[in-house]
């Protein structure tokens, strides 16, 4: 071995540079190993920090991705969730500088459509505002024209009919019945129907031409502008009672406040002044069915004029005289203003000219020490007369002032004209000191409009219409709120028991409060509406005669013959004592009309359809001036009597001292003198007659 070695390193002497240099990184020395290290290390080092630089810049991009990502999800709407966000950023961080543009851009717009939306919603909000007060300032301009015309006894027109004009609505107020289908819709969008009242007397009254064109004017005008109800049309002038659309009513009112009878009364204007009382907003079940106009021989049947009446009432003898004149003897009229402060006073009465089974349900009830309720308890207006001259009656008015009133006025027409002629004609009606009449202008119906929550009113009033009785307005708007409410619990706003409505009627079965006329139930013995309960209405008989009104049951009244009798003896004296008043007082008794046109000159007259039993020659003269001759004609027999004695005819001819008393008579043809309408006639002798005849004259 020590051989070998020997000679490989002889054959080898000297390395080669290159050898050299691999010998020397191979040799083992201090110097070599020092350099080796040093340079290692550096590289060690290098490599340190180059992997130190990638972690820091993975680090700095994680950093900014979170950051980003944190930017964009607040911008992202909440309606995003977690996945949608994530979904989102990695598209935002590949363009991290058009991203926030967008986002800025964006942004702006949302801002812009919020403002915009802001902007429209306050514009509408300020519309509605300005359409609600110019529908309060119109309601409130209405309400002091109301006021105003209160004050001015004058009504301003609305924008169709001018001159005096009353008009409401009925959306604040109930007219449901609860046992009637007429109301079904109150409460539905169709409440759409208008109503109207009124009423006006015509002096002097229309002569037969006069009165049949005018019929047909308010017949042809009612159809035209779509109207029904009822139309009560006499010589002396209209009560209407009608329905339609609103501007069909007002246009209807226009054409009658314009209508006049320019070839026979000088264009005089009848309906000029008239009053129309409108309510508006009314449901479609209070139409009338159909338009009835009907002639009658008084608009309020009195019993003081039968002109034009064909049916008869022989007990009636309020027909013995005529009317008294609205113009020259009715009361003072009192807007409800008025009217309610003198209710307070003292030393006074209040009449109520309707009829009992209206009074029984409502009524004004005046404040402690001031006016004193009278209820004259008729079962008609025929009546009033009879019980005005009632000595209890005048004991009543004796140094009071008289106040009256009725439904919508037209009642207390007569009725204060007849106490007035009374005052100033009769000598004890004169001892009475009676200190004025007064009576309700536009009566209980225009009372409710100036003091919807029922002033000195109790109770309902009864009307003539499909309404049947209503509270006022504002009573009738919270008995709706409470039966809304009762529906659902008994209690108000302020959890207290809703108490109910003062009932003023009775059941006349049980007893039991009620004020609600139902079906057509009447009392069996004087005829008049029955008051029933809706209990009694379906068990107790129809025909049962026990269930009496209560005035036949105070009065002792069991049966129709009785009352008759009643009626009869009243009406007996009511007549005596006016006969007497014809013989001293004729001028109140006649119309003062046109004569007839007398162009024969002729004397003679032909007068018939006289009272039989009372006509004679003193009344016969003092209602015709000029007699100077009557003959009585007889003819028939009397049925009653077994003698072959004729009977009176109840007609006679006359002769007349001028041709021109003769026209004057024939002028008054209709009269009602003791209660029968008398007609009268020219009747030219035959030439072969002796006119007049012997023994004819008048004393």
């Amino acid at each position: 071995m020590s051989a070998e070695n020997s000679s490989s390193r002889t054959t080898d002497p000297q390395p080669s540079s290159s050898s050299d240099d691999d010998d020397h990184d191979m040799v083992d020395h201090p110097s070599t190993k020092k350099g080796d290290s040093t340079k290692k290390d550096e590289k060690k080092d290098k490599k340190k920090k180059k992997k130190a630089a990638k972690k820091l810049l993975k680090k700095k991009r994680k950093y900014e991705e979170t950051t980003v990502t944190t930017t964009i999800s607040s911008s992202i709407p909440k309606t995003c969730d977690d996945d949608d966000e994530m979904a989102v950023a990695p598209a935002v961080i590949e363009n991290n500088d058009n991203d926030n543009d967008n986002h800025q851009e964006d942004k702006k717009k949302k801002k812009k459509a919020k403002k915009e939306k802001k902007a429209k919603k306050e514009k509408k909000e300020k519309k509605s505002k300005k359409e609600k007060k110019t529908k309060k300032d119109k309601k409130d301009k209405q309400k002091n024209k109301s006021d105003d015309s209160d004050d001015d006894n004058d009504i301003m027109g609305d924008d169709i009919v001018s001159g005096r004009v009353v008009a409401t609505s009925a959306k604040n107020s109930n007219y449901n019945n609860d046992d009637d289908d007429n109301n079904k819709d109150v409460n539905d969008d169709n409440n759409d129907v208008t109503l109207l009242l009124f009423y006006q007397y015509v002096e002097p009254q229309w002569d037969d031409g006069q009165y049949e064109r005018a019929m047909a004017f308010v017949g042809l005008k009612g159809e035209e502008y779509g109207l029904t109800g009822r139309m009560r049309v006499a010589k002396e002038g209209l009560n209407c009672t009608l329905t339609g659309t609103y501007e069909g009513v007002r246009r209807w009112c226009a054409s009658l406040r314009s209508y006049n009878d320019h070839d026979n009364d000088g264009g005089r204007y009848y309906f000029a002044d008239t009053e129309f009382k409108l309510t508006d907003d009314l449901p479609r079940g209070q139409l009338f069915p159909k338009l009835h106009p009907f002639l009658v021989d008084e608009i309020v049947n009195y019993g003081l004029n039968t002109s034009t009446n064909k049916k008869k009432n022989r007990y009636n003898a309020g027909q013995n005289q005529m009317a008294p004149s609205i113009a020259e003897y009715s009361g003072t009229h009192l807007e409800p203003k008025d009217y309610h402060e003198k209710m307070v006073e003292d030393n006074t009465v209040i009449i109520d000219v309707r009829n009992h089974y209206e009074a029984a349900i409502g009524a004004f009830v005046p404040p402690p020490n001031g006016a004193q309720y009278i209820d004259p308890l008729m079962r008609k207006s025929t009546e009033f007369p009879v019980w005005l001259d009632q000595p209890e009656t005048k004991e009543l008015l004796k140094n009071k002032q008289v106040l009256m009133y009725c439904t919508g006025g037209v009642r207390c027409e007569r009725a204060s004209a007849l106490l007035r002629q009374k005052m100033e004609t009769e000598e004890d009606t004169k001892a009475l000191n009676i200190q004025g009449v007064f009576q309700l202008q536009g009566g209980i119906d225009k009372y409710f409009r100036k003091f919807p929550e029922g002033g000195y009113w109790k109770g309902k009033n009864y009307v003539f219409d499909k309404r049947f009785s209503h509270a006022p307005p504002a009573i009738e708007a919270q008995e709706r709120s409470s039966n809304q409410t009762n529906n659902n619990n008994n209690d108000n706003d302020d959890g207290q028991p809703i108490e109910p409505q003062l009932k003023m009627g009775k059941c006349e079965a049980c007893s039991k409060p009620w004020d609600m006329y139902r079906g057509k139930r009447r009392c069996p013995t004087c005829g008049v509406p029955s008051l029933i309960c809706r209990e009694c209405h379906d068990t107790v008989e129809k025909h049962d005669k026990s269930i009496k009104c209560d005035l036949c049951v105070t009065q002792g009244i069991t049966s129709k013959s009785q009352i008759q009798e009643k009626e009869k003896r009243e009406y007996k004296a009511y007549e005596q004592k006016q006969q007497q008043q014809l013989l001293l007082h004729p001028s109140t008794t006649i119309i003062q009309s046109e004569p007839a046109s007398n162009p024969a000159n002729i004397t003679r007259l032909y007068i018939q359809n006289m009272n039989k039993e009372t006509m004679d020659e003193g009344t016969l003269c003092q209602t015709l001036p000029g007699i100077t001759h009557i003959q009585w004609l007889y003819g028939g027999r009397n049925n009653l009597s077994s003698s072959k004695e004729k009977v009176w005819l109840g007609s006679v001819h006359v002769e007349m001292a001028t041709a021109k008393d003769a026209a004057s008579a024939v002028g008054q043809n209709g009269i009602t003198i003791l209660g029968r309408p008398m007609r009268i006639s020219f009747a030219k002798p035959d030439a072969k007659d002796v006119w007049p005849p012997p023994n004819t004259r008048i004393a």
